[in-house]
């Protein structure tokens, strides 16, 4: 039975951040020391996890998209992912990761069938790898790319574009859409790095990455987007891949947005700018039964807000400064 909240938009996409804890410490996600981990038994366990993704798959989630943190930080992440894979309703298990841990599971995902897995990498150029990620860490990335295409695991680069640190890779970036049957998407920073804004106005909208890209590749074509895609994508003649670019801060999908959130703390998020909406965590704990933990959740999809300005608007902090880490991808 399909799934909608009070705007009449489908939901049938979770997100799931299984940690908080992350090996890199990347410029736009949190500060270069780091945020306050909250203690293990604070996050929610595996059999916690699995139990709220059996009660939303009856209610009509069949997407889930696994993120962290990073997820291969937590210990026995594809034994969950297996049983993931075997909830009645989930169709498809997919997994946001930096690869730096990664290219040791790439068989068992193959293997589980993995839907498609999205690589953080921001730069093609170690140094700059360095430099925005605080880590040394570009070779092991790149193992992981290798391994994905080689396994032929359906595989996304996501690349925050970032005013004077790596624009210059815009077009680097791009290129490898020629040689790898790759989707390639760029993404407008947002201000979930621990400190708020970087900058007074962003510079780097969708617009200009757009821009940057047609003044190199003239001919680049406007192809379809799927139902509820939070980018805008393009094809490149002769590429074998794709290249996608992400409103993240604009807002423009809203619209048609088919996402919720759950962070490793327990906290739902009916959308990425809110403050988190549900504390189910403590609902589940307290011995809620499958019953009452499904009728809350229907009337927290019954008070979404029509879009990431109103979420925000509606915060008891106005500042938007938490970690990207801590959110969930």
């Amino acid at each position: 039975m399909p799934l909608f909240d009070n705007h009449g938009r489908p939901i049938n996409y979770l997100r799931l951040a299984v940690t908080d804890r992350c090996n890199l410490r990347c410029f736009y996600c949190m500060p270069a020391e780091g945020i306050s981990y909250v203690p293990k038994k604070e996050l929610l366990s595996y059999e916690e996890m699995e139990r709220l993704v059996r009660i939303l798959a009856e209610m009509g989630i069949s997407k889930i998209r696994i993120t962290g943190g990073e997820p291969f930080v937590r210990r026995n992440l594809v034994d969950f992912l297996n049983r993931l894979h075997k909830v009645p309703g989930i169709e498809e298990v997919h997994i946001t990761t930096n690869g730096v841990l990664t290219t040791p599971y790439v068989d068992e995902l193959k293997a589980m069938g993995i839907a498609s897995v999205n690589l953080s990498l921001d730069t093609f150029d170690r140094q700059r790898f360095k430099e925005i990620t605080r880590r040394d860490e570009f070779e092991r990335v790149l193992d992981c790319f290798h391994a994905l295409l080689a396994h032929n695991i359906p595989t996304k680069i996501n690349a925050v574009v970032m005013e004077g640190k790596n624009t210059q890779d815009i077009i680097p970036l791009t290129e490898l859409t020629q040689q790898y049957p790759v989707s390639v998407r760029f993404i407008e920073e947002m201000p979930f790095n621990g400190e708020g804004s970087h900058y007074p106005v962003l510079v780097w909208t969708h617009q200009k990455i757009l821009e940057v890209l047609k003044q190199h590749y003239p001919a680049i074509e406007k192809i379809a987007d799927a139902p509820a895609s939070t980018s805008y994508n393009y094809q490149i003649p002769g590429h074998q891949g794709t290249v996608g670019i992400i409103a993240a801060f604009s807002r423009t999908f809203c619209g048609t947005c088919n996402r919720i959130r759950l962070t490793a703390q327990g906290t739902l998020k009916t959308c990425l700018y809110d403050q988190g909406v549900l504390d189910i965590k403590n609902i589940v704990r307290a011995g809620a039964t499958d019953t009452e933990i499904r009728k809350v959740f229907e009337t927290t999809f019954q008070n979404r807000a029509k879009d990431g300005f109103e979420a925000e608007q509606r915060r008891r902090s106005q500042s938007v400064s938490e970690s990207m880490s801590t959110i969930g991808g």
